[in-house]
């Protein structure tokens, strides 16, 4: 028998126990992405194993997305799926736990109305995971808390991370399997370390404290939801397994949320915004190149709000400027910008440092002054597109990204002509259209029924939204024949065996058009996770053809 080599095998062989197997599913964004990852690496640390099979785990936790209609719904498919896994007459799975966004939303009804969910996990309760799955914390810390999945892991057993990208919610989907135990335990109150308290206890912005007195945080009409508000924030200590691949990783530097959108339930689900330390990023970031990660996503539901809570000014800014620093730093970017909060100082950062990717994702949400206000947004198109100017003016060849909502209460056909032209007029890069989606506890949900917008009339603005944004992707990527530029491969590709595929700087993970190489260049094979140089060679309506030169 080979013996154990980590410090968690040698305590669990001293207790006579194998080591617990578990199976992960994770839904919706990136932000999403994250916790599960580090709930995974608790895991691991407290005894756990990575499975890639369903069937051969012992516990099975559902990460849930709670967004909208089609997340839920996806949400509460998937955990009837695991149910049936838990049920079957060969399956080894003895609990099922659910986590995430559903649970903060929906805590009582999941149990009661599928009593096969053995223990609920809330978005602010990630360190109760551990008591969900009957296991405790060793005590001892990893000599680096990131752990990560090879591209050959992945390669060897696809079902382990599984992505696929969803353009309707700009999220994707990761299936993994992974380990731990499966002894009844009835989840108890989430203990914070002390770490985790002087990062998230009492710093606020008064604008989140203002909202929170006027009630946009309240939740007394979601039955079974806990009267406090997550709080939790992840550190550089804690453990993470990281399931993207080995050269790229994502890290959240805020949670929560204060703004006034009427369409989203966020802040009820997710709490104030509030920011991680700086130099906690910093030192998370320096352990994931020394991993090997090259490319670095940092996320949160608005990023331009970073530091606010921590008297920092332009504090995301200032902390581009402290990673684009760091040795080894190939790509650094950031999701998502709120439209007034892309300062002069931040653009000129991103002009400034090459690694810094030309990039900038503002979700926009509409053109219409007056869906604008009661969407509780503001801004005009006259405001928008001098922002969009002034970002094409400062950072040269920027490549610009945002997301609309249609069929919002209220919109009108002369809403809607205004949203065309402005599409029209702006000319980005990238763009997203979102179906207005009716959730309970969002202000629009309230709003007379009277201005409810038919589905039918919905799904057609949509439909001619990215038909227009079609000729105009087209034309833009037309533009980039001929051009020279940096390629990260990551493999082949899923649509045909004779293309691989991969992305510039200019296309964040999962949510952009795809680069295909048809030509290796110099070399007979490529290696994924690697940088090399490519030329653009054909363009079609949002993807690129590319040769490799170098």
């Amino acid at each position: 028998m080979t013996p154990p080599t980590t410090l968690e095998e040698l305590t669990w062989s001293a207790q006579g126990k194998p080591r617990p197997k578990i199976g992960f599913v994770s839904l919706g964004c990136p932000k999403n992405l994250v916790d599960s990852e580090v709930m995974m690496g608790m895991l691991h640390q407290a005894g756990g194993e990575l499975t890639p099979q369903a069937e051969d785990a012992e516990i099975l936790v559902v990460n849930t997305c709670s967004f909208i209609d089609s997340a839920k719904q996806e949400s509460v498919n998937t955990i009837l799926e695991m149910v049936q896994h838990k049920q079957a007459n060969g399956g080894k799975a003895q609990r099922l736990i659910v986590a995430g966004c559903l649970v903060e939303r929906y805590r009582d009804e999941i149990q009661k109305n599928i009593p096969e969910v053995d223990a609920v996990v809330g978005t602010g309760e990630l360190e109760g995971i551990l008591a969900a799955a009957g296991l405790t914390s060793t005590g001892h810390a990893n000599d680096s808390p990131f752990q990560i999945l090879t591209q050959a892991q992945i390669d060897r057993i696809p079902s382990a991370v599984h992505q696929h990208s969803r353009p309707e919610s700009d999220g994707a989907q990761l299936v993994i399997e992974q380990s731990a135990e499966s002894a009844p335990t009835k989840l108890g109150a989430p203990h914070l370390d002390s770490a985790m308290w002087a990062q998230s206890a009492t710093p606020s912005r008064p604008e989140g404290d203002l909202r929170e007195q006027q009630g946009r945080f309240s939740r007394t009409a979601w039955d079974g939801a806990t009267a406090a508000l997550p709080e939790y924030l992840y550190s550089d200590t804690t453990p993470r397994i990281l399931t993207t691949p080995r050269a790229s990783a994502y890290i959240k530097i805020a949670e929560g949320c204060d703004h006034p959108c009427g369409f989203c339930i966020i802040p009820q689900l997710r709490g104030k915004f509030r920011s991680r330390r700086m130099s906690s990023i910093i030192t998370e970031a320096e352990n994931l190149i020394a991993q090997g990660v090259r490319e670095i996503t940092l996320i949160g539901q608005d990023t331009t709000c970073y530091g606010e809570d921590l008297g920092i000014k332009d504090g995301l800014a200032q902390l581009l400027e402290a990673l684009a620093a760091l040795p080894g730093l190939r790509w650094l970017r950031f999701l998502y910008a709120y439209p007034n909060k892309v300062t002069t100082r931040l653009l000129e950062t991103i002009a400034r440092h090459d690694n810094i990717a030309k990039y900038l994702d503002v979700p926009l949400q509409h053109a219409s002054p007056s869906v604008l206000k009661r969407m509780k947004r503001g801004g005009t198109p006259e405001v928008f597109l001098k922002l969009i100017e002034k970002a094409r003016s400062i950072v040269p060849g920027i490549v610009l990204r945002t997301s609309f909502i249609v069929g919002f209460p209220g919109e009108t056909e002369e809403d809607y002509k205004q949203l065309e032209a402005f599409i029209t007029a702006a000319q980005i890069d990238w763009l997203g259209v979102f179906t207005y989606s009716d959730e309970e506890g969002a202000a629009a949900f309230e709003l007379a029924s009277e201005l409810k917008v038919p589905k039918r009339t919905i799904e057609s603005r949509r439909r001619k939204l990215m038909k227009l944004q079609q000729k105009i992707s087209a034309k833009s990527k037309s533009k980039w024949i001929g051009r020279e530029i940096d390629l990260l491969v990551e493999g082949p590709s899923e649509e045909t065996d004779l293309l691989w595929e991969g992305r510039t700087p200019l296309h964040a993970p999962e949510i952009d058009g795809k680069v295909f190489i048809n030509d290796f260049g110099p070399h007979e094979a490529l290696v994924p996770g690697t940088f090399y140089r490519a030329e653009i060679t054909e363009s079609h309506d949002y993807d690129v053809v590319a040769r490799i030169l170098d």
